[in-house]
């Protein structure tokens, strides 16, 4: 739990780090893949990831900006990328400037639920991560390496002195 915006920051800015490094690996062909033919795309959850983080901070009451057009998922993954990048440094910005240690123990209703504002911060990583990690398998099944996220993918497994990982 955080107790302080510098412990949230802290988290925030490597997660931030770990996610702009999976959408820096994406391409335009990528963000068509789909899990099954009704499903959403990998471009559709990569942006969701980013559009969601100003939604999700205004609906607790931070000032920030939305993206223009944000229900349009945009065919370039390098303007995906771009977007998130400026989109996670926005929020660190507005949660550094508008919040302070002791709003962290404040409590808001948070879909229907009495939860800190620590616990709300806490659950917009968590949301991150949970997309994060569909994308990292939609990756795979279009045919690029995913990025390492907590730890190495197959193809680095070698690096570690492992030829073949265990199942």
């Amino acid at each position: 739990m955080y107790v302080t915006i510098a412990d949230f920051m802290k988290e925030w800015n490597r997660e931030a780090m770990l996610t702009q490094e999976v959408l820096d690996g994406l391409t335009d062909e990528s963000l068509k893949q789909k899990v099954y033919p009704e499903g959403r795309t990998l471009g559709r959850i990569v942006w969701h990831i980013t559009t969601s983080i100003p939604e999700y901070l205004a609906h607790f009451g931070l000032k920030v900006n939305t993206l223009v057009n944000g229900q349009d998922v945009p065919t370039s993954a390098q303007e995906i990328a771009a977007s998130f990048d400026k989109v996670s440094a926005e929020a660190s910005q507005a949660i550094e400037q508008q919040w302070t240690d002791e709003s962290l123990s404040q409590v808001q209703n948070a879909f229907g639920r009495e939860e800190s504002n620590a616990t709300i911060l806490m659950g917009l990583i968590k949301h991150i991560v949970h997309h994060r990690g569909q994308a990292t398998i939609l990756i795979r099944q279009a045919g690029l390496k995913p990025y390492g996220v907590y730890g190495p993918p197959k193809e680095d497994w070698v690096n570690l002195g492992v030829e073949n990982p265990p199942a």
